[in-house]
């Protein structure tokens, strides 16, 4: 059992000479490339797939429905089918963000090739996993393009574009679902009260997605200060309050702001 354990790298395969660094790059580079090519066709496929249904290619050729059209076409089940159209969603309503928040959308062709630059390195997983949320994956990035466009402090280039989204893929996925609104307090001091603390929340998390995308979240509270320590200085924003903002963008749990903004 032990000796299973210790994973596939052991697994019995033809002797052959050991690989110079070089040769490991290349190799890697190769496998790095293949990658990225499944990640292009997959994009493609979902762009063929949205244009099909939308379409209802199904009906001209004698099928009732979608999926009657895949299973007999594709060999493909019902779930698959319609696993597809998920993925397809999800990247429409990400590309259809970017586009009508940069300029990247003005410089591309149509056809296959503009497909393909739908690709933000994202898996198939997840982007059935935000399918359902398609509305908040779009305002999420559309709001943190226009913060970094009026931040000034990046470019809106394409690698930028790319981890914006990603990181925001990774937020929706992550974030639990809203609680439904609490119905407002009868006593009208109080309410006018929660409505601060909403606004005031609400411009916190705003500030916190600007620390996302200058410190993202896979960096530990001690590491995010010390990339965000220029970014607070020269916005006037104590550093603390900062980093209690990108918790509280990460989590969306107001109890991240407790002792600092709140």
């Amino acid at each position: 059992m032990g000796e299973h354990d210790q994973g596939q790298d052991d697994v019995a395969e033809p002797a052959r000479p050991p690989l110079t660094t070089a040769q490991a790059r290349e190799v890697t580079a190769g496998l790095r490339a293949a990658m990225d090519d499944v990640r292009r066709t997959v994009a493609v496929l979902a762009a063929r797939v949205r244009d099909a249904h939308a379409a209802h290619v199904w009906t001209p050729l004698g099928y009732p429905s979608w999926e009657s059209y895949c299973a007999a076409e594709f060999g493909i089940s019902r779930a698959h089918a319609y696993r597809l159209l998920d993925v397809a969603r999800a990247l429409a309503a990400i590309h259809g963000a970017v586009a009508a928040g940069t300029e990247l959308s003005r410089t591309r062709d149509t056809g296959p090739a503009a497909a393909a630059a739908l690709d933000y390195g994202l898996s198939q997983r997840a982007l059935i996993a935000v399918s359902g949320r398609t509305g908040d994956i779009a305002e999420l990035i559309t709001r943190r393009l226009a913060t970094l466009a009026h931040s000034g402090l990046t470019a809106l280039d394409e690698p930028t574009v790319r981890a914006v989204v990603r990181q925001a893929v990774r937020d929706v996925r992550t974030a639990p679902t809203p609680p439904p609104p609490a119905d407002p307090p009868a006593d009208p001091t109080l309410a006018a009260l929660r409505r601060t603390v909403d606004d005031l929340a609400a411009s916190t998390h705003a500030i916190g997605e600007l620390m996302l995308e200058v410190a993202p979240a896979y960096l530990s509270d001690t590491d995010a200060a010390d990339v965000l320590a220029p970014l607070c200085e020269a916005i006037g924003e104590e550093l603390e309050h900062g980093l209690a903002a990108r918790r509280y963008a990460m989590s969306g749990d107001r109890r991240a702001l407790h002792g600092t903004v709140l």
